[in-house]
């Protein structure tokens, strides 16, 4: 399949659906976010999107604050206030 016929398989039922716009992309982001997230280090991530270059994973290593707020220990004032 090319990738404009699964962009159109992806598009169409989310248009049907009321989505917004969606494409393969997409999906494949949100997979891989997913993955990340679920301990997947990204050469398995790189491996199951079938990437070439391992410089196209670097889009994923992006840091998560929301994670990383309840793990990251508080960071004294530096007036002395705590």
């Amino acid at each position: 399949m090319s990738r404009n016929t699964v962009s159109n398989v992806v598009a169409r039922p989310a248009r049907r659906a009321g989505l917004p716009v969606m494409y393969a992309h997409r999906l494949r982001h949100s997979a891989a976010n997913a993955m990340l997230t679920a301990g997947a280090s990204l050469a398995e991530i790189g491996q199951v999107l079938r990437h070439r270059d391992p410089i196209t994973m670097t889009l994923y290593t992006k840091v998560d604050v929301a994670a990383l707020r309840p793990v990251a220990r508080h960071w004294p004032a530096s007036d002395g206030t705590a």
